[in-house]
């Protein structure tokens, strides 16, 4: 059964000569967007399925690891908003699934977290600094970072997907 909960989201290429700010928001929102897209269409048993059986991956839990790393770097590191932390001890990546998770409860948080991360930058130049104690890193670094590393996991969620249903592609 597919989970039809789930729809893709519009992507909309990021500008190729534009400014370096709306250049890397909009890179960003591009793979933010594809994130989204990966896992649409996947029932909760196929997106928390293990495809690749040396891998503990999941597409469920690439996409709840990518909303710690938004609340992480943007919220709570960059702009210094007291916020409950993404990850716990017992699992400091955010990977694991709990029993009352579900592929569109996890995806609705990647999208409100994605969009708290865009409202915590809008005012801040590219060379402010990080607000939170003991952090000095820009936000141009910031963006920089979590750009890598979303890209890294749609790169993962290709992957899975194609094992798991055989859709490929941007």
């Amino acid at each position: 059964m597919i989970n039809t909960s789930i729809t893709p989201v519009a992507r909309t290429r990021p500008p190729e000569d534009a400014g370096e700010r709306e250049t890397l928001t909009g890179l960003l929102d591009f793979l933010r967007a594809t994130v989204v897209h990966k896992v649409a269409g996947l029932t909760d048993e196929q997106a928390f399925s293990r495809p690749v059986t040396a891998s503990g991956l999941t597409p469920a839990g690439l996409v709840k690891h990518l909303t710690g790393v938004e609340r992480f770097w943007f919220s709570i590191d960059f702009a210094g908003h007291d916020l409950p932390w993404p990850w716990t001890e017992q699992e400091p990546g955010g990977f694991v699934l709990a029993p009352q998770d579900s592929l569109a409860g996890i995806v609705e948080a990647y999208t409100a977290e994605c969009e708290r991360s865009r409202a915590a930058v809008a005012g801040a130049a590219l060379d402010d600094r990080a607000r939170a104690d003991g952090n000095t890193f820009t936000l141009r670094y910031a963006l920089t970072h979590v750009i890598q590393e979303t890209a890294r996991h749609c790169g993962h969620l290709d992957l899975l997907r194609e094992c798991i249903d055989g859709q490929t592609g941007e």
